[in-house]
């Protein structure tokens, strides 16, 4: 992250309002919720702190989950405390007393503050300082929402001298339709608002886990058994979009069991909760996965399970052929991770219908127990069944997957609500309870997470109102996860307070990514104190 010059950037931005008029923007100023302390005033400085406290006062931005509280390091005198009490009378007079001084270049626009913070008291800007800097955030150049910003900034370079930078008019040309977004991100407002320090950490956990040799490749899909052991990724995306890849992230892989929440999402969204829960149960079954066993009800005990999940794909868009089926639910997968790469492997999707005698008995078994809606074929929902198993993501569009069901349902990069509050939130508790095999007790304890693990290697873990998260490695332990993403998940939480139960009382405190650094909230304070007195 770029930080402020203090001297610098407060000359030019004093300079810079005296002598031209800014922008008239209606956008948000970067002025705090609480303005900063004053002794006694005159009348004139009476006039303006009302404007002040009128920008003062707006909406916020708005924060990012578990952000940290704004807190004030100036002690108001006597004086300040009554012309408190004296602005706080003021209410819509303040308003419209605010838009008129910004009108007339008292106070800076979004655009102006954003180009002093990058610039660094520099008259111009190269464009690629701006986008190291963006980066630093967590944001990247091809981002949906930033499209606008980046196509204009690239049209716009085209038409400069040097074709490299941008003076402040030209700058705020290209940031004003992504201006809320940017000053989030340089800001610090997005949830983890030291990003760099973060994934700093997160690299180091995989280095870490990166030298885990233990484990085996599945074999009894062919075509799995093709894929090297060596393979490891770790992708994250934030619910504010933040992203940040390491290892072989790029490489493509099939869901396997990571669909199954994904599935049983869609069947929730669609129908109901008690529709679907009238053929499926929601306990751990305490058994293998694909065990040929039903719960008291003749049920199966969950949808993450290979009977369970089985069922679910049934009550998928029910009178629908599988090919109208499919491209349903690749439309739901895509929309959640942001239309980046989902694709399929028809390999794959053939070894696993020849290689899958079990689920052929599993699906016989809940044929006779007329566990489906009436009317199903059953032999034309396994072939389903084995083509949403065969659908390929990578460890980056799988990790926007992970954050869309963190955010509750909207995908972060987009915006696009894509499923339901309700849906999300039972497919969080059934991976939590039920999502990593017969480990999910012991996930659940050390871990605290909601995740799910597939037979390709992956595991799809969720912070929720923080991040998704999808590790891929091979090499599976004996209950079929992967060795080196149980590895990752436990060194996470190990060293992060993202387990469940670490926000409790009195509990032992660990490195909370949530939260700016306390000397980090002091220096951000400060300036806004003296930027506030400088505009006064």
């Amino acid at each position: 992250m770029l930080h402020f010059r203090f001297s610098t950037v407060l000359k030019e931005l004093l300079e810079a309002t005296l002598k031209r008029p800014l922008s008239g923007s209606r956008q948000k100023t970067w002025l705090p919720t609480r303005h900063c302390c004053f002794g006694t005033a005159s009348l004139d400085a009476r006039a303006q702190l009302k404007v002040l406290h009128a920008a003062a006062h707006r909406p916020a931005l708005r924060t990012a989950p578990f952000a940290a509280p704004f807190r004030s390091y100036c002690a108001k005198t006597e004086g300040a405390v009554e012309l408190d009490e004296q602005l706080k009378k003021d209410g819509d007079s303040s308003e419209a007393d605010s838009d008129k001084r910004r009108n007339a270049g008292i106070l800076p626009s979004l655009e102006d503050l954003l180009f002093y913070t990058v610039a660094e008291g520099q008259e111009k800007i190269p464009a690629h300082k701006f986008l190291t800097a963006l980066k630093a955030t967590g944001l990247r150049t091809g981002d949906p929402r930033l499209k606008e910003c980046m196509e204009t900034l690239k049209e716009t370079l085209k038409n400069t001298t040097d074709g490299v930078t941008l003076d402040r008019h030209l700058f705020k040309k290209c940031v004003q339709s992504n201006i809320v977004l940017l000053t989030q991100a340089f800001r610090k407002k997005f949830v983890i608002p030291d990003f760099q320090s973060f994934t700093s950490h997160i690299d180091e956990l995989y280095e870490s886990a990166k030298n885990l040799s233990g484990g085996q490749v599945a074999d009894y899909i062919p075509q799995l058994a093709k894929f090297s052991p060596d393979l490891w990724a770790v992708s994250l995306c934030t619910v504010d979009g933040q992203r940040h890849t390491v290892g072989d992230t790029k490489v493509p892989f099939c869901l396997q069991s990571c669909v199954k929440p994904l599935k049983y999402a869609v069947a929730v969204h669609d129908y109901s909760t008690e529709y679907v829960h009238s053929f499926i149960g929601k306990e751990p079954s305490g058994l293998r996965f694909n065990k040929l066993f039903l719960n008291d009800d003749d049920k199966p005990h969950n949808p993450m399970v290979n009977a369970g999940a089985i069922v679910c794909t049934s009550l998928i868009k029910q009178g629908a052929g599988n090919a109208e089926k499919f491209d349903y639910v690749m439309n739901f997968l895509k929309k959640m991770a942001g239309n980046e790469y989902v694709g399929f492997s028809n390999a794959t999707f053939q070894s696993e219908r020849e290689s899958g005698d079990r689920n052929f008995a599993i699906g016989y078994y809940l044929k006779e127990k007329k566990c489906f809606p009436e009317g199903t074929d059953m032999t034309s929902v396994l072939d389903f069944y084995f083509q949403l198993c065969s659908i390929e993501v990578t460890c980056e569009s799988a990790s926007v997957m992970a954050a869309t069901l963190a955010n509750g349902g909207i995908c972060p990069i987009t915006g696009e609500r894509v499923l339901s509050p309700e849906a999300v939130r039972n497919t969080l508790s059934l991976m939590h309870s039920c999502g990593m095999y017969d480990f999910s007790g012991q996930f659940a304890f050390h871990v605290g997470l909601p995740a799910k693990s597939g037979v390709a290697g992956g595991i799809l873990l969720v912070v929720p109102n923080v991040m998704g998260i999808m590790c891929w490695s091979p090499p599976l332990d004996k209950l079929g996860n992967s060795v080196r993403g149980i590895q990752f998940c436990l060194d996470l939480v190990e060293l992060f307070n993202f387990h469940n139960y670490d926000n409790l009382r009195h509990f032992a405190k660990k490195h909370d990514p949530r939260r700016e650094g306390g000397d980090q909230r002091l220096l951000a304070n400060v300036l806004i104190c003296i930027t506030q007195t400088h505009v006064i």
